[in-house]
């Protein structure tokens, strides 16, 4: 869109002052820790002081109801950004989700709807505290379920192994599961910290989420075949009941569809690919050096690198021969078509 950046980082880069960035900046994004977030709105109203009037303040918080409240304390037009998901590598947040709480906007909404189109994000609409009732269930229930069982695995792993015993029994559900915990371990633990304390319908999820474990935890125990009708009513037909048949076969759709996805990714042959050149019948190149040397591709997927950079992972078959894959990887960087950034020992070899 053409828009010239400035920042303030009391952290780091404060060479621009509070007051000459409210001046300066025409859109003024609020990102900062979520316990933070609401009082640093407040300062700056207090020092804007009026400057702020005929300006954009926006927010990037996990919780919307005490940040937008405090933007609406200036004079300024005002909406509630929370996109959900880091920011990825790729330049924008095409396939993700971006809630959108509007909460005063007038001459500002054509820009901001430009802008919300531009980002590619699929946009949500929803009130400030409605998104914080949500987000109690889509972040705080996911991220306690899953810093419980990394919990879990810190305790009990290390007599069957450790993870690396685990590993070779992976299920489907573990793998992904496994993914998302240590996704969240790897992360600034700040935020996950925040989202638990800051926003008040976490607590009450919770108690219920407590509450569900403990009575399988007590069924368990009890063990006959009464505890095992309980459990099969409670804690799967009255929610099978409640997501709805069509949902239901959805969801075993889409864990299908990833656990063939997983399979895929673990090929022990494999080659990954950079092209350099982003046009049309880049990858119609590509896949013509395996085609022209007789090799047999059982998957193709596309990623981006911690650089951001494309590439295409391909798994080969496994009965692939040596030599023409050789001369394969070999064709695919001498004929300017792409770089071999990874391959596996089966595909070296």
């Amino acid at each position: 869109m053409g828009l010239r950046v400035l920042g303030r980082d009391p952290a780091g880069d404060t060479a621009l002052g509070e007051r000459e960035l409210i001046e300066a900046a025409d859109v003024l994004v609020f990102a900062a820790p979520i316990r933070h977030t609401p009082a640093l709105i407040r300062r700056y109203a207090e020092l804007a002081a009026g400057a702020e009037r005929g300006k954009l303040w926006l927010d990037v918080t996990s919780t919307k109801a005490e940040p937008v409240a405090a933007m609406l304390a200036s004079q300024a037009e005002v909406a509630g950004l929370h996109p959900m998901s880091a920011a990825p590598k790729a330049p924008t947040l095409r396939g993700r989700v971006m809630v959108v709480c509007e909460a005063r906007l007038a001459a500002w909404r054509p820009w901001l709807e430009s802008f919300l189109a531009a980002t590619e994000a699929a946009c949500v609409r929803a009130e400030p505290a409605q998104h914080d009732r949500v987000m109690a269930l889509v972040q705080g229930m996911v991220h306690a379920a899953h810093m419980a069982q990394g919990a879990v695995l810190r305790e009990l792993a290390p007599a069957v192994g450790g993870l690396a015993g685990i590993r070779p029994f992976r299920s489907v559900g573990y793998e992904l599961d496994e993914a998302v915990t240590r996704r969240i371990l790897a992360s600034n633990p700040a935020i996950y910290q925040d989202i638990q304390f800051e926003n008040p319908y976490v607590a009450p999820m919770l108690e219920r989420l407590a509450a569900h474990i403990e009575r399988l935890r007590d069924l368990v125990r009890q063990g006959d075949d009464a505890a095992r009708a309980a459990m099969r009513e409670e804690l799967l037909a009255q929610s099978g009941d409640f997501v709805g048949a069509r949902a239901l076969a959805e969801g075993s759709y889409a864990f299908e569809r990833l656990g063939y996805l997983l399979a895929d990714l673990s090929e022990p042959r494999y080659l990954s690919v950079f092209l350099p050149q982003d046009q049309p019948g880049s990858l119609r190149a590509l896949l013509s050096v395996f085609e022209q040397r007789g090799i047999n591709l059982d998957s193709i997927h596309s990623s981006r690198s911690a650089d951001g950079e494309l590439h295409f992972r391909i798994g080969l078959d496994r009965a692939v021969d040596a030599a023409a894959l050789a001369a394969a990887t070999r064709a695919i960087e001498e004929e300017g078509i792409g770089r071999v950034v990874a391959r596996s020992d089966a595909a070296a070899s």
